[in-house]
């Protein structure tokens, strides 16, 4: 029989904040991490609002501080979202207490850290540079800083892992991916450890517009707080989020080998794509119900055994129907039973890196049998009036298993679950 694959390290940087307890905190108190842009002048932007991480001067708490990450010459190399995976990394890595120092253990762990976009920041930057001043002033760093697999290799490289490298850049599940990526080499014998999750920085007038083209981004611009509201009838679009969550995961006798304390258990993952529209999945819901079923298959459950849904739900009229359906179809009648939550109304959309920072939601609502808050649910969609959808405040609530979503556009589908120790 196969040893279990656990969680032993979790580490995130979000809108609600740096580090995994402010972030759990805060979204069980009902915080909203989503504010007016400062980092650029937003000028005749439609967009000015996002989900972007505190700096430590704006929230000494739990604001993000890169000189704890990186000294000043190491980040004229990296872009944000390389900055925010380190961060995560450096958290999860110590709760696991997993530095290796043998050749062996070190060929033996993965880093497999996803991103939809990576250093687009860069490149719009870049861009500027070369039109302005000419292709001498670009930095030679460049390409190392915009490259989406370069978050997973900065991390490689501070922590000397040699095992197998990846990024899956499959948009919004890239972060569910690359975790159900890390347990499948794993399981293959490939690595005995992986860090594994998601890392995003895309805050960007570029990237800002080009989602507003597509009328993909809420405009709900005066109330920041109000603006991402999954399920709400007045939900008009998601908000641009970033962060990093990060995972170590590991086989139940690995860590119990080495003295390690597992967390919880990743029992079950299943991935689909849609083939039907770039940005919208089928009505029926037939595409992501194909990546939950063989997730519930994995763990050897029963739809009526899972307790909680952290759904993908960005907040966009057409995903969140999507959503709906596609549990529905593979939930059936037992859907209307188990509570719901949608922790991007908090956080806004974190791209690649929402699988990651949402897997660790569910991770902890298994670990403390609590739920999360919706916020912003205030006249939800006629269709959702037979579900339990949580909202105004946390729940107290038993929880051995947890279902967590992430969809993207291309149709790309995953399916992770979460179950108690």
């Amino acid at each position: 029989m196969q040893s279990p694959l656990v969680i032993t390290g979790m580490g995130m940087i979000s809108p609600l904040g740096s580090g995994v307890k402010a972030g759990w905190e805060r979204l069980l108190a009902g915080r909203s991490g989503i504010s007016p842009i400062n980092r650029f002048d937003t000028g005749e932007l439609p967009i000015k609002v996002a989900g972007s991480v505190p700096d430590i001067a704006d929230d000494p708490e739990a604001g993000f501080d890169p000189d704890r990450v990186a000294d000043a010459k190491e980040r004229r190399k990296m872009e944000l979202f390389s900055l925010y995976a380190m961060a995560a990394a450096q958290e999860a890595l110590t709760q696991a207490n997993w530095f290796p120092s043998s050749e062996a253990d070190q060929l033996a762990t993965a880093t497999i850290v996803g991103s939809g976009i990576g250093g687009f920041p860069t490149i719009t930057q870049a861009q500027s540079t070369l039109s302005t001043r000419g292709h001498r002033r670009l930095s030679p760093f460049t390409v190392p800083a915009f490259l989406a697999n370069l978050a997973a290799g900065n991390v490689s490289i501070r922590y000397g892992f040699r095992g197998p490298l990846g990024c899956p850049v499959t948009a919004c599940a890239a972060g569910v991916q690359a975790i159900g990526d890390g347990m499948r080499m794993i399981r293959s014998g490939e690595a005995d450890v992986a860090l594994v999750g998601g890392a995003e920085a895309c805050i960007d007038p570029l990237s800002l517009a080009s989602f507003h083209a597509m009328k993909a981004l809420s405009t709900e611009q005066d109330d920041p707080a109000r603006a991402s509201r999954p399920f709400d009838q007045a939900r008009n679009g998601f908000v641009m989020g970033e962060g990093a969550g990060l995972l170590v995961i590991e086989t139940l006798a690995h860590a119990e080998a080495r003295g390690a304390t597992p967390l919880a258990i990743l029992s079950g993952y299943g991935t689909s794509a849609d083939a039907y529209h770039i940005s919208a999945g089928p009505e029926d819901g037939t595409g992501a119900a194909a990546a939950i079923r063989p997730a519930l298959k994995m763990a050897g459950l029963s739809p009526e055994a899972i307790d909680h849904i952290n759904a993908h739900a960005t907040s966009t009229p057409v995903g969140d129907r999507a959503e709906i359906a596609s549990l529905r179809n593979a939930f059936g009648d037992a859907l209307a039973g188990i509570p719901i939550t949608a922790t991007k109304s908090a956080t806004g959309h974190l791209l690649g890196a929402a699988g990651g920072v949402e897997s660790i939601f569910s991770t902890l609502s298994v670990m403390h049998g609590r739920l999360p808050p919706t916020l912003n649910l205030e006249n939800r969609d006629e269709e959702l009036h037979d579900l339990d959808i949580v909202t105004d405040s946390a729940r107290e609530h038993r929880t051995q298993h947890v279902l967590c979503n992430g969809f993207g556009f291309g149709g790309v589908n995953a399916a992770l679950i979460v179950s108690k120790v």
